[in-house]
């Protein structure tokens, strides 16, 4: 073993010693399938949950009032050209929702954006998604040549209107 491993090592069983020395330190903390979340994510609830749902569901209140969160576009190649647009507070943890699902576990995140009112953001998406689309299965919507690019500068094109229109608003009450 060389010097440097040796040093990993001793600062690895230092820490696994110094926090199992300190369990009030996470006791204040938030962790999803093992992840740190801050105390500025919408959903924060001390605590270890398996995934978002399970925390949202246990601070249910929170989750009612948050609006802000991403909107997702999601594919899976079994489906060629369909594609679902949704709103999640996370869209990895959404995605990992559909997996479940999927005995390939193949559905994929084409693209997503933070909102401050996801809500408002995906209904936008729904609309402009509709007259790009040949077919509509709620919130699945089948576009032909369409990529990441062209998903991004959508749901930019969404965020400059929504931008565009809380400038207006404030203008209009001055």
């Amino acid at each position: 073993m060389s010097n440097k491993d040796e040093k990993r090592k001793a600062l690895l069983e230092y820490y696994r010693k110094y926090n199992a020395k300190r369990p009030e330190r996470n006791a204040d903390r938030m962790f999803v399938n093992g992840k740190f979340i801050p105390k500025s994510h919408p959903l924060w609830k001390r605590g270890r949950y398996k995934s978002f749902n399970d925390a949202a569901f246990s601070s249910l209140a929170n989750y009612i009032l948050s609006t802000e969160g991403e909107v997702y576009v999601l594919q899976n190649p079994a489906w060629d050209n369909w594609y679902k647009i949704g709103k999640a507070i996370d869209s990895e943890d959404r995605c990992n929702g559909y997996q479940t699902g999927s005995p390939h576990r193949d559905y994929k995140i084409v693209t997503s954006k933070k909102f401050s009112h996801r809500g408002i953001a995906e209904k936008m998406a729904h609309s402009l998604a509709e007259g790009l689309s040949r077919k509509r299965a709620n919130e699945w919507f089948y576009i032909k040549h369409l990529g990441k690019e062209d998903f991004d500068k959508m749901l930019n094109l969404i965020d400059g209107l929504i931008e565009e229109k809380k400038q207006n608003d404030r203008t209009s009450t001055n």
